[in-house]
Protein backbone atom coordinates (compact mmCIF):
# COMPACT_ATOMS: atom_id res chain seq x y z
CA UNK A 1 0.00 0.00 0.00
CA UNK A 2 3.01 2.31 0.73
CA UNK A 3 4.46 1.51 -2.05
CA UNK A 4 1.24 2.55 -4.31
CA UNK A 5 1.03 5.95 -2.77
CA UNK A 6 4.41 6.56 -3.10
CA UNK A 7 4.20 5.67 -6.71
CA UNK A 8 0.76 7.76 -6.90
CA UNK A 9 -1.23 5.32 -8.45
CA UNK A 10 -3.86 4.97 -5.60
CA UNK A 11 -4.26 7.55 -2.84
CA UNK A 12 -6.32 6.90 0.61
CA UNK A 13 -9.79 7.95 -0.45
CA UNK A 14 -9.18 5.46 -4.26
CA UNK A 15 -12.16 3.18 -4.38
CA UNK A 16 -11.98 -0.84 -5.36
CA UNK A 17 -13.57 -1.42 -8.12
CA UNK A 18 -13.41 -5.36 -7.49
CA UNK A 19 -14.32 -5.20 -3.69
CA UNK A 20 -17.61 -6.65 -4.11
CA UNK A 21 -16.76 -10.39 -4.01
CA UNK A 22 -14.30 -12.73 -4.39
CA UNK A 23 -11.37 -11.93 -7.49
CA UNK A 24 -11.42 -14.71 -9.74
CA UNK A 25 -7.78 -15.26 -10.97
CA UNK A 26 -5.99 -17.80 -13.10
CA UNK A 27 -8.27 -20.36 -11.44
CA UNK A 28 -7.86 -18.99 -8.25
CA UNK A 29 -10.74 -17.70 -6.26
CA UNK A 30 -9.21 -14.98 -3.96
CA UNK A 31 -11.21 -14.16 -0.78
CA UNK A 32 -11.09 -12.04 2.59
CA UNK A 33 -10.77 -13.82 5.75
CA UNK A 34 -14.28 -13.84 7.38
CA UNK A 35 -15.78 -13.73 4.13
CA UNK A 36 -16.98 -10.18 3.94
CA UNK A 37 -16.87 -7.65 0.83
CA UNK A 38 -17.49 -4.29 0.88
CA UNK A 39 -18.33 -2.51 -2.83
CA UNK A 40 -16.11 0.54 -4.09
CA UNK A 41 -14.33 0.51 -0.38
CA UNK A 42 -11.63 2.98 -0.22
CA UNK A 43 -8.05 2.28 0.49
CA UNK A 44 -7.85 3.08 3.50
CA UNK A 45 -10.81 0.61 4.78
CA UNK A 46 -9.03 -1.91 2.67
CA UNK A 47 -5.90 -1.60 5.69
CA UNK A 48 -8.68 -1.38 8.45
CA UNK A 49 -11.20 -4.52 7.26
CA UNK A 50 -7.16 -6.41 6.13
CA UNK A 51 -9.30 -6.65 2.64
CA UNK A 52 -7.28 -9.35 0.20
CA UNK A 53 -9.56 -8.25 -2.52
CA UNK A 54 -8.46 -4.57 -2.19
CA UNK A 55 -4.91 -5.61 -1.77
CA UNK A 56 -4.87 -7.34 -5.01
CA UNK A 57 -6.22 -4.41 -6.32
CA UNK A 58 -3.77 -2.16 -5.39
CA UNK A 59 -0.86 -4.63 -6.84
CA UNK A 60 -2.66 -4.09 -10.21
CA UNK A 61 -2.16 -0.57 -9.87
CA UNK A 62 1.26 -0.63 -8.68
CA UNK A 63 2.08 -3.41 -11.40
CA UNK A 64 5.13 -6.27 -10.77
CA UNK A 65 7.65 -4.43 -11.57
CA UNK A 66 7.18 -1.90 -9.22
CA UNK A 67 5.98 -4.28 -6.10
CA UNK A 68 9.36 -6.33 -6.81
CA UNK A 69 11.21 -2.98 -6.39
CA UNK A 70 9.89 -1.82 -3.18
CA UNK A 71 10.52 -5.23 -1.48
CA UNK A 72 13.83 -5.33 -2.54
CA UNK A 73 13.91 -1.94 -1.14
CA UNK A 74 11.92 -2.38 2.06
CA UNK A 75 14.95 -5.10 2.46
CA UNK A 76 13.24 -8.40 2.05
CA UNK A 77 15.94 -9.45 -0.70
CA UNK A 78 19.13 -9.51 1.80
CA UNK A 79 20.23 -9.19 5.66
CA UNK A 80 19.41 -6.15 7.79
CA UNK A 81 23.54 -6.13 8.77
CA UNK A 82 22.16 -5.98 12.43
CA UNK A 83 24.68 -6.59 14.83
CA UNK A 84 24.22 -10.17 15.75
CA UNK A 85 25.80 -13.66 14.92
CA UNK A 86 24.08 -15.45 11.81
CA UNK A 87 21.52 -13.90 10.19
CA UNK A 88 19.66 -15.22 7.57
CA UNK A 89 17.46 -14.13 4.80
CA UNK A 90 14.83 -16.00 2.91
CA UNK A 91 15.11 -16.14 -0.67
CA UNK A 92 13.06 -13.87 -2.78
CA UNK A 93 11.66 -15.76 -5.94
CA UNK A 94 13.02 -13.98 -8.89
CA UNK A 95 10.94 -11.62 -10.58
CA UNK A 96 11.22 -13.79 -13.77
CA UNK A 97 9.47 -16.94 -12.37
CA UNK A 98 6.20 -14.55 -10.86
CA UNK A 99 3.13 -15.54 -12.45
CA UNK A 100 -0.26 -12.80 -12.04
CA UNK A 101 -1.86 -15.01 -9.49
CA UNK A 102 1.63 -14.73 -7.47
CA UNK A 103 1.50 -10.65 -7.15
CA UNK A 104 -2.29 -11.13 -6.51
CA UNK A 105 -1.43 -13.36 -3.57
CA UNK A 106 1.99 -11.20 -2.70
CA UNK A 107 -0.28 -8.38 -2.06
CA UNK A 108 -1.42 -9.83 1.21
CA UNK A 109 1.66 -11.36 1.98
CA UNK A 110 1.64 -14.61 0.80
CA UNK A 111 4.70 -16.48 -0.86
CA UNK A 112 6.79 -14.18 0.91
CA UNK A 113 9.09 -15.47 3.75
CA UNK A 114 10.77 -12.20 5.99
CA UNK A 115 12.29 -12.64 9.38
CA UNK A 116 10.88 -10.46 12.38
CA UNK A 117 13.76 -8.30 12.21
CA UNK A 118 13.16 -7.21 8.39
CA UNK A 119 9.36 -6.38 8.51
CA UNK A 120 10.67 -4.50 11.96
CA UNK A 121 13.07 -2.75 10.10
CA UNK A 122 10.80 -2.01 6.99
CA UNK A 123 7.89 -0.96 9.30
CA UNK A 124 10.63 1.79 11.42
CA UNK A 125 11.20 2.71 7.65
CA UNK A 126 7.45 4.37 7.31
CA UNK A 127 7.96 5.84 11.58
CA UNK A 128 11.16 7.26 10.13
CA UNK A 129 9.96 9.41 7.31
CA UNK A 130 10.85 7.03 4.82
CA UNK A 131 13.99 6.37 5.38
CA UNK A 132 15.07 2.97 6.00
CA UNK A 133 18.08 2.59 8.59
CA UNK A 134 19.98 0.40 9.42
CA UNK A 135 19.32 -1.88 12.96
CA UNK A 136 21.68 -2.46 15.85
CA UNK A 137 21.51 -4.18 18.90
CA UNK A 138 24.12 -2.41 20.48
CA UNK A 139 24.06 1.50 21.68
CA UNK A 140 27.85 2.17 22.58
CA UNK A 141 30.84 0.41 22.61
CA UNK A 142 32.97 1.64 25.72
CA UNK A 143 36.52 0.21 27.93
CA UNK A 144 39.82 1.08 28.75
CA UNK A 145 40.99 1.02 24.85
CA UNK A 146 37.81 2.37 23.20
CA UNK A 147 34.57 4.44 23.62
CA UNK A 148 32.29 5.56 21.14
CA UNK A 149 28.39 5.75 20.31
CA UNK A 150 26.77 3.31 17.52
CA UNK A 151 25.42 5.81 15.33
CA UNK A 152 22.28 6.14 13.32
CA UNK A 153 23.02 5.13 10.11
CA UNK A 154 19.97 5.64 6.86
CA UNK A 155 20.85 2.66 4.40
CA UNK A 156 18.03 4.66 1.80
CA UNK A 157 15.00 6.17 1.27
CA UNK A 158 12.45 3.73 0.52
CA UNK A 159 9.19 6.51 0.22
CA UNK A 160 8.95 10.07 0.12
CA UNK A 161 8.11 11.64 3.94
CA UNK A 162 4.90 12.79 2.79
CA UNK A 163 3.99 9.16 1.54
CA UNK A 164 5.01 7.91 4.55
CA UNK A 165 2.86 10.35 6.60
CA UNK A 166 0.19 9.44 5.03
CA UNK A 167 1.00 5.77 5.28
CA UNK A 168 1.00 5.94 9.44
CA UNK A 169 -2.91 7.92 9.24
CA UNK A 170 -3.99 5.00 7.67
CA UNK A 171 -2.10 2.58 10.05
CA UNK A 172 -4.03 4.79 13.19
CA UNK A 173 -7.34 4.38 11.14
CA UNK A 174 -6.36 0.50 11.28
CA UNK A 175 -5.96 1.14 15.09
CA UNK A 176 -8.75 3.11 15.90
CA UNK A 177 -11.20 1.38 13.29
CA UNK A 178 -10.25 -1.91 12.62
CA UNK A 179 -10.56 -5.61 14.57
CA UNK A 180 -7.96 -4.63 17.38
CA UNK A 181 -10.04 -1.15 18.48
CA UNK A 182 -11.91 -2.60 21.70
CA UNK A 183 -8.22 -3.59 22.82
CA UNK A 184 -6.56 -0.81 22.68
CA UNK A 185 -9.23 0.79 24.52
CA UNK A 186 -9.27 -1.50 27.46
CA UNK A 187 -5.46 -2.20 27.78
CA UNK A 188 -5.65 1.51 28.49
CA UNK A 189 -4.24 3.26 25.59
CA UNK A 190 -7.10 4.28 24.11
CA UNK A 191 -5.85 8.22 24.50
CA UNK A 192 -2.28 7.41 22.75
CA UNK A 193 -2.05 7.73 18.95
CA UNK A 194 -0.41 4.24 17.41
CA UNK A 195 0.21 3.22 14.22
CA UNK A 196 -0.52 -0.49 13.76
CA UNK A 197 -1.17 -3.25 11.77
CA UNK A 198 -2.88 -6.65 12.88
CA UNK A 199 -1.28 -9.71 10.57
CA UNK A 200 -2.82 -13.62 10.43
CA UNK A 201 -0.41 -15.22 8.34
CA UNK A 202 -1.49 -19.24 7.01
CA UNK A 203 1.71 -21.44 7.71
CA UNK A 204 2.99 -23.26 4.61
CA UNK A 205 3.02 -27.10 4.92
CA UNK A 206 4.31 -29.78 2.52
CA UNK A 207 3.44 -26.74 -0.48
CA UNK A 208 0.22 -25.83 0.58
CA UNK A 209 -0.74 -24.13 3.48
CA UNK A 210 -2.35 -25.26 6.62
CA UNK A 211 -5.89 -24.47 7.07
CA UNK A 212 -5.96 -24.39 10.87
CA UNK A 213 -2.58 -23.30 12.00
CA UNK A 214 -1.51 -19.31 11.45
CA UNK A 215 1.29 -17.55 13.05
CA UNK A 216 -0.65 -14.08 14.41
CA UNK A 217 0.85 -11.00 14.73
CA UNK A 218 1.02 -7.13 14.98
CA UNK A 219 3.51 -4.30 14.41
CA UNK A 220 3.31 -0.62 14.55
CA UNK A 221 4.79 2.12 16.26
CA UNK A 222 4.11 4.79 18.74
CA UNK A 223 3.41 7.75 19.26
CA UNK A 224 2.46 8.11 15.31
CA UNK A 225 2.89 12.03 15.31
CA UNK A 226 6.69 11.35 16.86
CA UNK A 227 7.51 7.71 17.10
CA UNK A 228 9.25 6.55 20.39
CA UNK A 229 9.57 3.20 19.83
CA UNK A 230 8.36 0.18 17.06
CA UNK A 231 7.54 -3.10 17.95
CA UNK A 232 6.38 -6.63 16.51
CA UNK A 233 4.64 -8.90 18.66
CA UNK A 234 4.34 -12.49 17.03
CA UNK A 235 2.77 -15.52 18.30
CA UNK A 236 3.33 -19.09 16.15
CA UNK A 237 0.17 -20.91 16.45
CA UNK A 238 -1.98 -19.59 19.05
CA UNK A 239 -4.42 -21.52 20.42
CA UNK A 240 -6.67 -18.91 22.27
CA UNK A 241 -7.11 -17.60 18.02
CA UNK A 242 -5.96 -17.94 15.27
CA UNK A 243 -5.82 -14.24 14.57
CA UNK A 244 -3.84 -11.03 15.16
CA UNK A 245 -6.44 -8.66 16.44
CA UNK A 246 -7.65 -11.41 19.43
CA UNK A 247 -4.12 -12.41 20.57
CA UNK A 248 -1.35 -10.06 19.36
CA UNK A 249 -2.71 -7.12 19.79
CA UNK A 250 -3.62 -7.08 23.20
CA UNK A 251 0.06 -8.24 24.26
CA UNK A 252 1.07 -5.13 22.15
CA UNK A 253 -0.92 -2.49 23.69
CA UNK A 254 -0.34 -3.92 27.36
CA UNK A 255 3.50 -3.41 26.53
CA UNK A 256 3.23 -0.37 24.78
CA UNK A 257 1.47 1.10 27.84
CA UNK A 258 4.48 0.10 30.17
CA UNK A 259 6.77 1.85 27.39
CA UNK A 260 4.53 4.94 27.76
CA UNK A 261 5.25 5.51 31.07
CA UNK A 262 8.60 4.26 30.57
CA UNK A 263 9.27 7.30 28.42
CA UNK A 264 6.92 9.66 30.33
CA UNK A 265 4.58 9.90 27.08
CA UNK A 266 1.62 11.73 27.65
CA UNK A 267 -1.76 11.06 25.80
CA UNK A 268 -2.25 13.26 22.75
CA UNK A 269 -5.79 12.65 22.79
Amino acid sequence: MSAAINEDVIKPETTCDNCAGPVELGGFSIRTWDNKYFPNTSMTDVIIHSDNTGMVFTSKKLGLDKFYEYLQNFGFDRNTGIDLQDEASPDLRPKGNWREIDLATASFGQGIAVTPIQMLTAIASIANGGNLMEPHIVKRIFGDEQNFNIKPKILRQVLKESSAKVMTEMMVAAVDKGEANWYKEHEGVGKFKIAGKTGTAQIPVAGHYDPNKTIASFVGFAPADNPKFVMLVRFDQPSASIFGAETAAPTFFEIAKGLFTYYKIAPTE
